[in-house]
């Protein structure tokens, strides 16, 4: 079965073609650096061309409010109408765990629209919202930095984080599957607050800034509280805990 990753060279994208790939099936790693562009259209149609199922983990080179928006609309719209035409039978979106209950974040509204243009169009569907990545933590320990003594300043509202691998392993599967025409959620074994997983991730690269609990400090934008960015009921669960793969990465100090 031809099955095209959108996104096919990135953290996720690569993960879950070579999954795919080891299960025997012809898949397309596409991306702007592959010669195929969702928002100029460029070779979207030749990759599409014989193919059952699209997997969608693209993201957006800007997170700035408007152009994270405009990415995400004309990416989807190209995608879906070229979908159409080429018969896809499986159209897989990774979205965000919360996404819909964040609207101060311009990256969330941004997923929410990729999610509404999904649910209209004619091609079945599954969006798989995910939690954090554990491979983000990092980036969202460093934009928390405040103040002229390097405090980081973040919220200790619980996370559920999940490793790409995990994530990737769940894509791969769901790929193969029958579309659920709805949202499944992905997330880590464990919740553990915000500010603890920048101790935990700071002690691991020998950084021993002070990281302050801060019920106020905003993430991207948003307020949070226990339910912002943890799933529901029933989510599919990943196996790798925070710990274990702090243990393991190869992380610079």
């Amino acid at each position: 079965m031809k099955i095209v990753v959108i996104g096919g060279t990135g953290l996720i994208g690569s993960k879950v073609v070579t999954l795919l790939r080891g299960k025997g099936h012809d898949v397309l790693a596409a991306s702007p650096n592959t010669g195929v562009n969702t928002i100029t259209r460029e070779g979207l149609a030749e990759a599409l061309s014989g193919a059952s199922v699209v997997v969608d983990v693209a993201n957006s080179p800007s997170f700035e409010d408007q152009a994270v928006l405009e990415f995400f609309e004309t990416a989807g719209r190209n995608l879906l109408a070229a979908e159409a035409a080429a018969g896809i039978s499986h159209h897989v979106a990774l979205s965000v765990v919360g996404a819909d209950r964040l609207p101060e974040s311009g990256y969330m509204r941004a997923k929410v629209a990729q999610e509404k243009l999904i649910r209209a169009s004619k091609t079945p569907y599954t969006i798989v919202r995910a939690t954090q990545f554990f491979e983000f933590v990092g980036t969202i320990t460093q934009s928390a930095i405040a103040g002229g003594n390097g405090a980081v300043r973040l919220s200790p509202a619980l996370l559920q984080p999940i490793a790409s691998d995990d994530v990737a392993a769940a894509l791969a599967e769901i790929a193969l599957s029958k579309p659920a025409n709805g949202i499944i959620e992905l997330a880590g074994p464990e919740k553990i607050p915000l500010d603890a997983l920048a101790r935990l991730h700071l002690a691991k690269t020998g950084d021993h800034r002070e990281v302050i609990a801060d019920i106020h400090a905003r993430y991207f934008g948003s307020e949070l509280d226990d339910r912002s960015l943890t799933p529901g009921e029933q989510p599919r669960l990943g196996s790798i805990r925070f710990e274990d793969w702090l243990r393991h990465s190869q992380i610079p100090a």
